[in-house]
């Protein structure tokens, strides 16, 4: 369904570098270099709000996108932009790129709030920190380079006994930023694959 605007815009945004989509908010977010700054969803182009932008998206009445979680509605930051626009591409591009800049800034500011210690990683603990520092993972990207599910393995190898599988969930939600908890039963599903 949402394929030919997702297609066009991916092309669209080339310019800009090495541009991708990911399945995100019931549609597909596009990224350059890992911050995103638009949304195709119901078949629509949405361009994300930022402060240069706002004014002008009030003005031409652009509507969010909002879509339900839990049965309660979510309003985005991601704004649909009229087909019309398409005719000059060039609008759609200026846009983008004003939205693009917020994003990376938006990201660059918010790595240099991360935890630097694993204690202070979503769903870890000083004893989580400890085990991950028994079998030499002594920092935030030591773990993100070796992954949830080698990070699971090194520490079951190092314990006496069986280790819970929801350490694995704890460590695959550290370094995604979210809890446990929230982590899909398909990417639980690959990860247990990936133990074997």
């Amino acid at each position: 369904m949402d394929k030919p605007v997702l297609k066009n815009s991916l092309k669209l945004f080339e310019k800009f570098g090495k541009v991708k989509s990911r399945s995100m908010f019931g549609g597909f977010g596009i990224f350059v270099d890992d911050a995103m700054f638009a949304l195709v969803v119901n078949n629509a182009l949405h361009i994300r709000s930022c402060k240069p932008l706002e004014e002008q998206f009030k003005n031409e009445i652009y509507q969010p996108y909002v879509y339900k979680k839990r049965g309660f509605p979510v309003v985005t930051k991601y704004f649909s932009l009229p087909d019309s626009l398409w005719d000059n591409s060039e609008d759609i591009l200026n846009i983008a790129q004003v939205a693009l800049k917020s994003a990376r800034e938006e990201k660059e500011s918010s790595s240099e709030d991360k935890p630097t210690r694993l204690k202070d990683l979503p769903n870890l603990r000083l004893g989580t920190e400890r085990m991950l520092k028994k079998v030499g993972i002594e920092s935030v990207s030591q773990l993100r380079n070796m992954g949830s599910v080698q990070a699971f393995k090194a520490i079951q190898a190092s314990q006496d006994g069986p280790v819970n599988i929801e350490l694995l969930w704890a460590l695959e939600g550290a370094l995604n930023g979210t809890h446990w908890s929230v982590i899909s039963q398909t990417r639980r599903n690959e990860l247990i694959e990936s133990l074997d």
